[in-house]
């Protein structure tokens, strides 16, 4: 994942619906849902949710695949997890890390 896509995949993300679509398919998934069963979940009307799915999908976050008259909406886990691998690719400056504990926090890094 380079600078732009990551870019692209935060401000997608950075919309507290779009959050709340995401979460919920990444809670589905391998299944995912179906625009219909989103809208109800989340309480979100239909043409609310297809603008925040059209940019859910546009950086590339969210799959939709059609299952004969219904389409289905799926997360795009690898595109996450390579969304959380370049923000923390260069952690520690590329020292293995530990997270610090809550007692830890404020002293910072585990490692330094």
């Amino acid at each position: 994942m380079d600078e732009h896509d990551a870019v692209a995949a935060l401000a997608a993300l950075a919309q507290p619906a779009r959050l709340r679509i995401f979460r919920a398919l990444v809670g589905a998934a391998p299944g995912g849902l179906t625009p219909g069963d989103l809208s109800a979940t989340l309480d979100v009307p239909a043409s609310t949710l297809s603008f925040h799915l059209k940019e859910l999908m546009h950086a590339g976050l969210v799959t939709q695949q059609r299952d004969g008259r219904h389409l289905i909406c799926r997360p795009d886990i690898v595109r996450m997890n390579a969304l959380l691998g370049y923000l923390s690719a260069h952690c520690c400056h590329g020292v293995d890390c530990v997270a610090p504990s809550a007692a830890d926090e404020s002293s910072g890094c585990a490692t330094c």
